[in-house]
């Protein structure tokens, strides 16, 4: 596939309209609310640091991962990371782009001090979790809880 301008960069404002369509795709369904809270979060500057990257190939933007940065939360001491979404473009799947977008966030994650990348993964979802395995994600020592609201 000939990618002559692949460029990564940070999440801004603009790129709403585009992750609603590629995640839409995926999810069969629109999550519009939830990306526009989500957007509203990581483009405050009082928040956090935006680690969100977004893949464009020639202008026109095919893919993007989400996370955030915690300083001490959840009591793991050191600066650590979440990746918690992630999506290309189907016409775009399969050709590096997930992988170089991990590649530039975890590139991002080490320079502002981050030394451990969290994600969470269904546990039936073969194919996401051989995606991260391949990344060097391994298993980790926290243990994901949860509490079933009758």
């Amino acid at each position: 596939m000939p990618e002559k301008n692949r460029v990564m960069r940070v999440l801004k404002k603009d790129d709403l309209g585009a992750v609603v369509a590629i995640d839409e795709i995926g999810a069969k369904r629109s999550r519009r609310d939830y990306y526009e809270r989500k957007f509203e979060t990581i483009l405050n500057s009082a928040h956090n640091i935006n680690s969100s990257i977004v893949c464009e190939i020639d202008g026109r933007m095919v893919g993007f991962v989400m996370g955030d940065v915690y300083f001490g939360e959840f009591g793991i001491p050191e600066t650590s990371a979440t990746i918690d979404t992630i999506g290309v473009h189907p016409e775009f799947q399969n050709h590096g782009i997930a992988s170089e977008m991990l590649d530039q966030f975890m590139m991002n994650m080490k320079a502002a001090g981050v030394k451990k990348v969290y994600t969470l993964v269904n546990w039936d979802d073969f194919a996401l979790e051989k995606f991260f395995s391949r990344q060097k994600f391994t298993p980790s020592k926290l243990v994901n809880l949860e509490y079933q609201l009758p």
